[in-house]
This record gives C-alpha cells, sequence and structure tokens, in this order.
C-alpha cells in the first residue's frame, strides 16, 4: 500500500506564491506517475497537473498553467506543486495522487482512475 504525505499548505494573499510537497512511500521502485487534485467546497474535484517520474513529462490544467509547476526529486520520492500568482479562485484542499508503479500516467479528468490519494493539504488565498 502506497501512502502520500503531503505539506506546504497555508494561508496566503493574492498574488503570493506557495510550494506544496508529497512524499511517497511504501511501494518498492520510484518511477511512478503521480499529481495534484484540487477540491474547493461545493465543488467537484478538479485535476491541477500531473508528471511522470520516469521522464519529467508534465502536464497541467488550464486554470493553472503558467502558474503552477510541478517538478520531481526522485532520489526523495518527492513532488513539489510550486504555485505563482495565487488567485482567491486557488482557495482548496489540494491533494496529491499516484498510480502504482509501472503504470502508464493517467487523465486528470477522471478523479476515479488515480489509486493513491493523500490525506490533503489547505490552501487558502485571500484577495
Amino acid at each position: 500500500q502506497v501512502q502520500l504525505m503531503e505539506s506546504g499548505g497555508a494561508s496566503v494573499q493574492a498574488g503570493g506564491s506557495l510550494r506544496l510537497s508529497c512524499t511517497a512511500s511504501g511501494e518498492a521502485g520510484s518511477t511512478r506517475c503521480m499529481g495534484w487534485f484540487r477540491q474547493a467546497p461545493g465543488r467537484e474535484r478538479e485535476g491541477v497537473a500531473r508528471i511522470f517520474t520516469h521522464d519529467g513529462s508534465t502536464y497541467y490544467a488550464m486554470s493553472v498553467k503558467g502558474r503552477f509547476t510541478i517538478s520531481q526529486d526522485n532520489a526523495k520520492n518527492t513532488v513539489y506543486l510550486q504555485m505563482s500568482s495565487l488567485k482567491h479562485e486557488d482557495t482548496a484542499m489540494y491533494y496529491c495522487v499516484a498510480v502504482p508503479v509501472g503504470r502508464a500516467c493517467v487523465t486528470l479528468n477522471a478523479p476515479d482512475l488515480w489509486d493513491y490519494w493523500g490525506q490533503g493539504t489547505q490552501v487558502t488565498v485571500s484577495s
């Protein structure tokens, strides 16, 4: 069983920056597809970004493209989400997600395809 541990959520003002971290443990192998979803109160889960740690390829939702950057540190089994130019509408619980080692990346449009979820870290952006 894979465990995902997020950190880095905080309250910031609009225009500010935050970096979220997610460390994976519990499964042999370090290359996998990992990503971030978010969910605001009363709204559906939204896929934000994903990365395939084998080659570093990334994909972003249009709502965050150009403002958020997902990156990896394979030696630490950790992925990061650098968030800049934050907006009030970025306020949400952010969840780290992953699929089993050896499986291809899956779409951000289908939350149910991601096998593993972290507990979430809250990001609040005040306008």
